[in-house]
């Protein structure tokens, strides 16, 4: 597995541990890593790359999601889903030396692997929209 799809596993954990326990980003981060043997320090950079990032977008990563997920309230949504939005919306908004079918391709691996049967669907279709219609506006 590559060492960047190693570290969004890693992210949905933290944000999973994080929202499950209601601890700060930074806090659930370095409690995650205690535990993990073996470091290896390029997927923990690039995990902590996109922890911080969310924490540092937060509000706007979750208007984002809110604002194309239309019929879905954000606290209703699974927490798995919720997750590999949140680091799909960071990557395609925040992270622009990240191509967004990678960034597309990578959360619907992600909500396959830790979500329901339509997670990945869901997950795929909203992040579809949200690169379509940014992806436009930003280039005007």
């Amino acid at each position: 597995m590559r060492k960047r799809t190693q570290a969004r596993e890693c992210s949905l954990k933290i944000l999973y541990q994080a929202e499950m326990t209601r601890r700060d980003l930074s806090m659930a981060f370095d409690v995650f890593w205690v535990e993990i043997e073996n470091q290896d320090k390029n997927i923990k950079e690039f995990t902590e790359r996109i922890i911080q990032g969310i924490a540092g977008q937060f509000e706007a990563i979750d208007e984002k999601i809110s604002y194309y997920a239309t019929n879905w309230q954000l606290k209703r949504m699974a927490v798995i889903d919720r997750n590999v939005l949140r680091i799909g919306v960071y990557e395609l908004l925040f992270a622009s030396d990240i191509p967004p079918k990678v960034t597309i391709n990578e959360a619907v691996e992600l909500a396959k692997k830790y979500g329901d049967m339509e997670s990945s669907k869901f997950v795929n279709g909203i992040l579809d929209k949200i690169h379509k219609q940014e992806h436009v506006s930003n280039e005007s």
